[in-house]
């Protein structure tokens, strides 16, 4: 069975804003959450779906390949460490399990502490490193785990069960005709308590500091793309894992390429005397110069694609094209020789002769008269 579109899913268009896309969420999960609907699977499965959704519409990367290549851009491990559902992206405690979490019992929030807090990275590239890959250093501040006390928050290793939770992390609040869950207001949700916190880190477990990593960008990689280093994100608190790092990477504008996906463009300035003639002219590429045939008679603006030499990007198996635009280029700084060949040069065009050198000048003018005969009759 063929999945359904994720706009479709929430109900939204294609052009939502994030505000939009988190109010869709919350109605269709809402309208599905198991809470609500216990025992009914294909409420569960729409739940499922509109979780998923959201997942990769809320996230900016995600959402642009999404709309590029629809659900094949997360088959067969596209879009690098951005790989698809389920892979970081959107909290969806931090959206959804206020409202689940204490008006169910806690059935939509995990009990005590997460793991460590996700670390995002942005690292510029120029379009030469992006194509071929490289290797990158980057320092980051981030939380690690405090040494002294091994990240347990205790000077000397000791944590009691928290007498007000009795462990578990968080508290049952009655309200009116409801029964919330918080978190513990005594041990901040996990469960444990610190007689003698160590005094490095206040006992928290964790301290500032800047990390050096050494990140690998595969060959072809684009604006956008991320990577994801798992467990190299903020540490988490005592006996919680790590969270993760994502790498996303942002080419900086290149002074002679556009990149257009696996495509490049470029252009190329030609003589007057090289688009009337016809000429071979040497145009940049990424494996060096290449040749190209000018015709004679070419006109400014024209393109020629040269197969095979754009880019081969980290999702396609062939590269890309390049795309030369040729720009015809006025003379200037004449020297008196070259003006008077041109005087000459000018004075040829006389007479009806004139428009068949000219065909394009000449559907102008004659566009021009027509425009202005429609205009006083």
């Amino acid at each position: 069975m063929s999945k359904r579109d994720y706009y479709d899913v929430l109900g939204v268009a294609r052009n939502a804003s994030d505000e939009d896309l988190k109010k869709a969420y919350r109605r269709c999960a809402m309208k599905h959450h198991p809470d609500r609907n216990p025992g009914d699977a294909s409420a569960e499965a729409a739940f499922k779906e509109c979780k998923e959704a959201y997942e990769v519409l809320s996230d900016g990367g995600k959402r642009r390949m999404y709309d590029q290549h629809g659900h094949a851009a997360f088959e067969h491990g596209m879009g690098g460490g951005n790989a698809g559902p389920g892979f970081g992206g959107a909290d969806m405690g931090d959206i959804f399990g206020d409202i689940f979490g204490n008006i169910f019992g806690g059935g939509g929030r995990q009990q005590g502490p997460r793991r460590g807090a996700d670390v995002g990275y942005i690292l510029e590239l120029d379009l030469e490193e992006a194509v071929a890959g490289v290797e990158k250093r980057i320092e980051i501040p981030t939380l690690a785990s405090c040494e002294p006390c091994n990240g347990s928050g205790s000077a000397d290793g000791k944590v009691q069960t928290c007498t007000t939770c009795h462990g578990r992390g968080q508290v049952r609040m009655q309200r009116g005709p409801f029964a919330m869950q918080a978190p513990c207001p005594h041990c901040g949700g996990s469960g444990k308590t610190i007689p003698n916190p160590c005094p490095h880190c206040d006992g928290n477990g964790r301290v500032e500091e800047e990390k050096t990593l050494s990140v690998k960008i595969p060959a072809g990689v684009d604006s956008g793309d991320r990577i994801r280093l798992a467990g190299e994100g903020e540490a988490g608190p005592a006996g919680t894992p790590p969270g993760d790092l994502y790498v996303e990477v942002r080419v900086r504008p290149h002074a002679i390429f556009q990149r257009d996906g696996d495509d490049l463009h470029c252009e190329v300035p030609i003589r007057i005397s090289q688009a009337a003639l016809g000429d071979v002219v040497r145009v940049p590429s990424l494996d060096g110069e290449l040749e190209l045939r000018i015709p004679a008679e070419t006109q400014s603006g024209k393109v020629f694609r040269l197969r095979d030499r754009g880019v081969k990007s980290v999702r396609s198996r062939h590269p890309g094209d390049l795309y030369c635009k040729v720009e015809v280029e006025t003379p200037v700084n004449l020297t008196p020789e070259q003006r008077e060949l041109l005087e000459k040069f000018e004075a040829t065009f006389v007479g009806d002769d004139a428009r068949k050198h000219s065909p394009k000048s000449a559907t102008f003018l004659d566009g021009v008269k027509g425009f202005w005969d429609r205009m006083v009759s």
